[in-house]
């Protein structure tokens, strides 16, 4: 599905997964799309290549803020003028080099670990009430009875819901200490009054790989949303699981991925590429900073038709390992092309407990791509490059890019690719339009399409638990009548009916609201093999793996 069409993340404890990256919000930086990390000790030391004019600058402005402190005319927060000062300054430098406040640091941490202390709840916040889409399986509130469609009025006492609460306050609320315990008073339908529920805390998986099961009998599919700690173990389970099932060929979607750790990308696409090649390589100031990471085990998956699904939110070690995959012919990249993040940043802890992420070099694919994009008319600019995109027709036609010769490199067997920002896929797969209509992405901002499959669920979850999920796939149906509910509710919420727009996204609508009931009543397998069954670069996927093309390696040494 396309990046308007496929439904928003699930809000859990878990940190939100991709973010924009807007310079007065240091939380939102560190998480911001295309995260690139290069794990390893901290190399930095006080010393600098100018160290006259650094002294100077500091004195300067050690002046400037003690002047501020003192004498301006209301009082000021001088820490929050230096954090401000300091994102503005590394705002001149890059689009990703970024500053963390100590008490942001955990929580933006927390993006790339593999876990947390919590009470394992997904939870979507519907008309300023936080309400319960899914207990985590195994986790405090599925142990507790937690079902989907409660909703949390209070935690710890403290009044939650009707005071238009943020996503990143409910996590501070609900997650804390392992074995810690949280008492939340829920209103659960058909109840009238509220029930109170004691929880202890306990350690959540923070899973990067979203989903892995069988597309069809020999077709594998796995999805990882970020490379975090976990993700190559995750990874290597989930592959290991699908060849026990019997997979010959496999798709792996990496489209809205921003990136994280890179050698935990480097090691999955180690587990794809035979014998010792480049997987990528670094290139900073000086030597210091210059690496060269190559395959070096024998993978799982060496051999066998292999599809990499990418689009324009695929970021960093995202493009990393479709980078490697594609230029050894290894892989046959599908859908549109990726982000453009190919920046290194280093993790510097400093004394107070924040942290600086500097960017300390640039990615290279193994034939010599930059994956970065131009970043020269500033930061805005930059900001702007998807929505350019957009307005330039790029989502939609393939011949509407344009590289220059410059920037033009070969494959292993000599097949054109171009540098200069992203990576270009093989097969290039349009966005849907349909999601493109005013009342449509009213109904995503709002969440009414969950809140109604929601309700539903609710009130024939007898029924439709009933069936097998199998059963659920092959026969259930959204009509005309639910479709018209979900009008109903969004002309209540102030929303009228649009019957051209309604036309035009009613497919798309009646897949999302089978694949949202299917989430309450199945779990996330159902819920994607849901959402797959109009996702056109799966269709492209598995075409491509009937014809020929997804083992681009033997169908170039058959010429």
């Amino acid at each position: 599905m396309n990046l308007m069409s496929k439904p928003q993340p699930e809000y859990m404890e878990a940190p939100l997964r991709t973010a924009r990256r807007p310079v007065r919000q240091p939380l939102l930086l560190a998480l911001a799309l295309g995260c690139g990390v290069l794990l390893g000790a901290n190399p930095f030391r006080p010393s600098s290549q100018n160290p006259d004019g650094t002294v100077r600058g500091y004195l300067r402005f050690k002046e400037v803020l003690s002047y501020v402190d003192r004498d301006y005319v209301d009082s000021v927060n001088a820490e929050a003028l230096s954090d401000y000062a300091i994102g503005r300054m590394l705002e001149q430098l890059d689009p990703h080099s970024t500053f963390i406040p100590a008490k942001q640091q955990q929580q933006a941490a927390s993006f790339l670990q593999s876990d947390f202390d919590g009470v394992g709840v997904e939870f979507n916040i519907f008309h300023d009430t936080v309400t319960v889409v899914a207990p985590l399986s195994g986790g405090p509130a599925d142990l507790s009875g937690l079902q989907p469609g409660d909703r949390i009025m209070a935690v710890n006492g403290e009044r939650v819901s009707g005071i238009h609460i943020t996503t990143e306050q409910m996590f501070g609320k609900l997650r804390g200490i392992r074995g810690s315990k949280v008492v939340l008073q829920l209103l659960r339908r058909r109840q009238a009054k509220p029930i109170n529920v004691a929880l202890i805390r306990n350690r959540i998986p923070n899973n990067s790989v979203d989903v892995a099961y069988l597309l069809d009998k020999q077709t594998g599919y796995i999805k990882i949303s970020r490379f975090a700690s976990g993700t190559y173990d995750e990874f290597k389970q989930a592959l290991g699981d699908l060849r026990r099932q019997g997979m010959t060929s496999l798709v792996l979607d990496l489209r809205g991925n921003p990136g994280g750790y890179l050698d935990r990308a480097t090691k999955l696409a180690d587990e794809f590429i035979g014998g010792t090649r480049k997987l990528v390589y670094t290139d900073g100031k000086g030597d210091q900073y210059d690496t060269q990471t190559f395959s070096r085990v024998t993978g799982e998956f060496e051999e066998g038709p292999l599809v990499v699904l990418v689009d324009e939110g695929s970021a960093s070690a995202a493009e990393v390992v479709a980078g490697a995959l594609q230029d050894h012919d290894r892989a046959l990249v599908v859908g549109r092309r990726t982000f453009g993040k190919g920046l290194v940043q280093q993790p510097i802890a400093l004394n107070d407990g924040s942290e600086l992420r500097l960017t300390i070099a640039r990615y290279y694919t193994p034939s010599g791509r930059s994956i970065q994009k131009s970043y020269r008319k500033g930061l805005a600019a930059y900001e702007q490059d998807l929505q350019n995109r957009l307005r330039h027709g790029e989502l939609f036609h393939a011949d509407s890019i344009r590289f220059a010769d410059s920037l033009r490199y070969h494959t292993d067997y000599g097949r054109t690719v171009y540098g200069g920002g992203g990576i270009m896929p093989d097969l290039f797969v349009p966005r849907d339009t349909s999601a493109f209509s005013a009342y449509y992405t009213r109904l995503q901002s709002h969440n009414l399409v969950r809140e109604y499959a929601l309700k539903y669920f609710q009130e024939h979850k007898a029924e439709i638990e009933a069936l097998r999920p199998e059963q659920y796939l092959s026969s259930f149906r959204i009509t005309d009548a639910q479709l018209q509910g979900l009008v109903e509710l969004a002309a209540h919420d102030g929303m009228p009916a649009n019957p051209t727009h309604l036309r035009t996204c009613a497919s798309l609508l009646r897949n999302q609201l089978k694949a949202y009931i299917a989430r309450s009543a199945y779990g996330k397998a159902t819920y994607y093999a849901v959402l797959h069954e109009q996702d056109v670069e799966i269709k492209q996927a598995l075409l491509a793996v009937s014809n020929g093309s997804a083992n681009p390696i033997q169908k170039l040494s058959m010429k």
